[in-house]
């Protein structure tokens, strides 16, 4: 008799619960007598199957009884609920046992917080050492590596603070701003290029090489080059692997063909030859394109004639491709999606500003346009002089559009063609929104090292 008891109060239970979130169950219930009790009923069942069904409910173990004596419970407003979200706070929070967790697998430990979100890694270390020597640790590494990777991050630097950046994270839309403490504080170094979760960085006079894992601070300035170009110069990055633990190179070339590159299992930089006649000299290489990346191949954008050069990093090949620019074009530049070129850049025309996107078509060399931003943001630009920056080129683009009006941040998915704008950014305990002045994309890594 007292399983039939338990059994109609818990029916009871769910009845309000119906009642307060108004949700109906699939099949309703039957309505029979009512019991002694007014918040009891029952539905026409007989003794076994009453004993089946309170079986069933035992067996769950997740079923909560309330005391008669318990107050019905009210419904909450749409403005309680929604406080509730908010602050992360539910009805109902159960301590985690000690008894359990303690002797929860190691190797599962690591697989759950290499899923973490990267965000969450910036309160990470301060835990407990135990998660901070992860870091070092092979195998979260090796998790890490069979995490897919997410969408780009993107490390900028403002106008008004040149010697430290700020990242953004285009998942969270939020802005995070790292102390790289490694990097000198007496030049203006400014990223050029990434690979693997590693940034490059070029000091303001084209003569050091700094590479850095904004993430987790591993650091390395590179050796002084062979060759002293004072002339400025254009960076390329790849990976020897699918990660860094299998070394990178970094590559520079100059307009008069000069170039070399730098591996970091050998710590040293190359000469591997020279750039062949079939490459027009002087490169009129375009300085506001980086450098994009596809497999091991690196693309620099030139003009004079317009096209690209290529230089492959495994075979040391160059290819120069003879590819006509749109016609009022600027502030053009290089892009990748999934092993495409892209081209982006400022349409003008008149008064008309837009920015549009291009394909490269590999069978006749042409760029095909493929979109435009909404004719609703490009009326923002009418009769302004619109300047464009490309701060990543990797499958998801951040543009800064500017003018002396006009101070706007804006992201462009390849694949989605979605446009999204991006918040300011603000500095810490600030309220000026600061003017991006540079940056780059970088797929965000915690292990990769430098």
């Amino acid at each position: 008799m007292e399983g039939v008891v338990m059994l109609r109060q818990l029916i009871g239970q769910l009845q309000e619960f119906v009642q307060l979130y108004g949700s109906p169950p699939p099949q309703p219930l039957p309505q029979l007598p009512l019991l002694n009790h007014p918040r009891w009923c029952s539905s026409t069942v007989d003794d076994s199957s009453i004993d089946d069904y309170y079986s069933f409910m035992m067996a769950a173990g997740s079923v909560r009884i309330l005391d008669p004596s318990e107050p019905t419970p009210s419904k909450r407003s749409r403005k309680e609920r929604t406080r509730g979200k908010s602050s992360g706070t539910t009805d109902t929070t159960e301590p985690m046992e000690q008894h359990i967790w303690k002797d929860f697998p190691e190797d599962l430990y690591e697989a759950v917080i290499a899923r973490l979100p990267i965000a969450t890694f910036f309160h990470f270390r301060s835990v407990c050492r135990k998660w901070n020597s992860l870091l070092d640790s092979e195998s979260f590494s090796q998790h890490c590596t069979e995490i897919p990777q997410a969408n780009p991050w993107f490390y900028t630097i403002t106008h008004e603070n040149v010697n430290s950046g700020a990242m953004y994270d285009p998942s969270l839309k939020k802005w995070h701003h790292p102390t790289i403490s490694s990097l000198p504080t007496k030049l203006i170094v400014l990223p050029v290029a990434s690979a693997g979760g590693l940034v490059c960085f070029l000091d303001i006079g084209n003569r050091n090489f700094y590479v850095c894992n904004p993430l987790n601070q591993s650091f390395k300035e590179l050796p002084a080059r062979s060759v002293k170009v004072w002339s400025r110069i254009a960076v390329g990055m790849t990976l020897n692997g699918s990660s860094t633990s299998g070394g990178y190179k970094v590559m520079w070339v100059g307009c008069d063909g000069e170039y070399e590159v730098y591996d970091s299992l050998r710590n040293s930089w190359t000469r591997p030859g020279s750039m062949p006649s079939s490459v027009k000299l002087p490169l009129y290489l375009n300085f506001r394109s980086q450098a994009v990346t596809i497999d091991s191949t690196l693309y620099f954008m030139r003009s004079h004639p317009d096209g690209i050069v290529s230089y492959d990093m495994v075979t040391g090949v160059w290819k120069q491709f003879i590819i006509p620019t749109p016609l009022h074009l600027t502030d053009h530049t290089l892009a990748e999606c999934g092993g495409r070129i892209m081209l982006v850049g400022l349409l003008s025309k008149n008064a008309a500003t837009c920015v549009c996107i291009w394909e490269l078509q590999k069978m006749t060399l042409l760029w095909k346009e493929v979109d435009r931003m909404p004719n609703i943001w490009c009326l923002e630009f009418y009769g302004k002089h619109v300047r464009m920056t490309c701060l990543g080129n990797k499958g998801l683009l951040m543009l800064s559009l500017r003018s002396r009006q006009i101070n706007r941040m804006v992201t462009y998915n390849v694949s989605s063609k979605e446009w999204l704008k991006v918040p300011g950014c603000v500095v810490p305990h600030g309220r000026k929104r600061q003017w991006i002045a540079c940056g780059t994309s970088f797929y965000p890594c915690l292990t990769a090292v430098a």
